[in-house]
């Protein structure tokens, strides 16, 4: 799948570290260990790669015990590294949204009406006439494209998970529920053959956005 995380910032740095920063922004803080093992390298070429992000202030650690001996040491994203991943509308956004009155006015709630049926009118040719396995892959890949480093997992018992690893519109979701309501409502109406339930939120606090995709009974 191509990644939406193909344009720069984050495309100018070494394909090493890239491949580090992406492991830690999908999986969460991660050990030398969790990410060699990820990655297919070893912990040593990790290390060296983990300190040239640390001098550019793109992670940062801390000890977790693991037993006796040294802890290990959990790496996490900082700020800065956070920026390079898609953003797509920004502190812009969602000033010019509070010009239009802020969360609660007719105007904002139509403009999100508006982008979620421009959103629609963009997927529906590529979703037509496939099966709904077909369709929940092509989705992922249209999310993907649009910046939410998005992949899918088959459920055991059927269905299919959607996780969605960045928010590409995370300054305009903290201040406005209907960019989170209208990303899930986009999501049902894509796929009308399925039920869908989000059943993690970045904005609660977990590290992603998921949701689970069953076929109509």
């Amino acid at each position: 799948m191509t990644s939406g995380l193909d344009a720069a910032p984050l495309a100018n740095l070494p394909t090493t570290r890239r491949a580090i920063l992406v492991s830690i922004k999908r999986s969460g803080a991660s050990t030398t260990a969790e990410l060699a093992a990820r990655l297919g390298i070893t912990a040593a070429a990790v290390r060296q790669q983990l300190h040239r992000l640390g001098e550019d202030g793109l992670v940062r650690h801390h000890p977790e015990p693991d037993g006796p001996g040294r802890p290990a040491h959990r790496y996490g994203l900082t700020s800065a590294a956070e920026a390079l991943f898609p953003k797509r509308y920004g502190d812009l956004t969602a000033e010019l949204l509070g010009y239009l009155g802020g969360p609660g006015s007719d105007e904002v709630h139509a403009l999100f009406e508006r982008r979620g049926r421009r959103r629609l009118d963009g997927a529906s040719p590529r979703l037509a006439e496939l099966p709904l396995a077909e369709q929940v892959a092509e989705l992922t890949r249209i999310l993907d494209e649009d910046g939410y480093l998005a992949d899918v997992e088959v459920l055991e018992g059927g269905g299919w998970r959607i996780t969605e690893h960045n928010c590409a519109i995370l300054t305009v979701a903290q201040g406005y529920a209907q960019a989170c309501s209208s990303e899930l409502d986009f999501i049902r109406r894509a796929l009308p053959g399925a039920t869908v339930e989000r059943v993690a939120h970045l904005m609660d606090g977990q590290h992603v956005c998921a949701y689970e995709v069953r076929p109509l009974s």
